[in-house]
């Protein structure tokens, strides 16, 4: 059968921080799940471009069919996710509704994926950055739940903390699922994944 690659690519924007103090930080789960395509796409260490690091991958499934998706990791902090995300989309003059969002929510439970097609930021700045930038509201966006914080602990504090020991297989599943779950939304769309993937806690 002829392998037919779709010109038209996706775009994949993991957020968080940059810098080592901030790896393995509850907030930069959006980086770990790039992290972890990288790696089952085989991919090399890409390029600097758009305030970011940019990585090309051609996924392929089923042995007929190949997309070309672009991966960003931007290099500011995280309230400016939307200078790296805008400059990318406007460079390829792409629709929002092609680009997804991997972020980490603090509303859902520890390791709960959640997709949506639109929406707003939730309280979450990166993603209220990311929509400021490209102009509306209709961007996918996959939530990865990292839990709430205990009640004597300051919200910003938990977000830049590091998952405890106990919660780590717990994260490293949730990372897994994501990876087969952002795939299929690049093959199959955003409907595809929120029936798939979207199930109650205990579900």
């Amino acid at each position: 059968m002829r392998n037919v690659e779709t010109d038209k690519p996706k775009f994949l924007v993991g957020l968080g921080n940059p810098g080592r103090e901030y790896q393995g930080t509850r907030h930069n789960i959006g980086f770990e799940v790039l992290a972890a395509l990288r790696r089952k796409w085989f991919l090399d260490d890409g390029r600097s471009a758009f305030h970011g690091r940019l990585y090309d991958a051609r996924p392929q499934r089923r042995q007929a069919c190949s997309r070309r998706v672009l991966l960003l990791a931007p290099r500011t902090y995280m309230n400016r996710s939307g200078l790296a995300a805008g400059e990318m989309m406007a460079f390829y003059k792409a629709p929002r509704g092609d680009m997804l969002v991997i972020l980490d929510d603090m509303a859902l439970p520890l390791g709960l994926l959640r997709f949506r097609a639109d929406g707003s930021a939730g309280g979450h700045k990166g993603l209220a950055d990311v929509l400021a930038a490209l102009g509306g509201e209709d961007v996918p966006r996959l939530r990865i739940g990292i839990g709430q914080p205990p009640e004597v602990m300051d919200s910003v504090d938990f977000v830049l903390s590091r998952f405890r020991r106990e919660e780590e297989e717990t994260v490293e599943k949730a990372i897994a699922t994501a990876v087969d779950a952002v795939e299929d939304w690049v093959f199959e769309g955003i409907g595809f994944v929120m029936d798939k993937y979207n199930r109650k806690a205990g579900s």
